[in-house]
């Protein structure tokens, strides 16, 4: 069994080797060869959506409005959406903090008050609007500098 999933990870990562936009996912730090097969498989070349909110709420990462009539509970994590990119994306960002820009977001949302899971998926979201442009653009990460507090 060990042998199979060891012969099966080679294969992946021979596969997402050979595909033209792999250098570009694998660009972003937290995206690995795991992370960044399943982005390929479900999100392609990126070019079926028209914008980065397009593809945050095809995984998921979009807030959704909870109201009923007159009431309006406000904004929470959508439970739609497709479950294995929005964990793709999720992964992203958990190991992500050790990047500079994705950092300073973290702490940014940590400090509005966000629990350790809401500013994860702020970042995953970020994280898919970054990788959206950069599918589009074909384009390598470029961290931005932190802006000054």
């Amino acid at each position: 069994m060990l042998d199979q999933r060891k012969l099966l990870a080679g294969r992946i990562e021979e596969l997402l080797e050979d595909h033209p936009l792999s250098k570009v996912l694998t660009s972003m730090p937290g995206v690995g060869v795991r992370t960044g097969a399943r982005i390929l498989i479900e999100v392609g070349d990126g070019s079926t959506f028209p914008t980065a909110g397009h593809l945050a709420a095809y995984a998921g990462l979009a807030p959704a409005t909870r109201n009923s009539g007159s009431s309006i509970r406000g904004e929470q994590p959508s439970r739609r959406g497709n479950k294995q990119l929005k964990r793709a994306f999720f992964l992203s960002a958990f190991a992500a903090p050790g990047d500079p820009a994705s950092r300073a977001y973290y702490d940014k949302k940590i400090a509005q008050g966000k629990h350790h899971t809401q500013a994860l998926l702020c970042l995953a979201r970020r994280r898919a609007d970054v990788l959206f442009a950069m599918l589009r653009d074909g384009t390598f990460y470029e961290p931005q500098p932190a802006a000054a507090r």
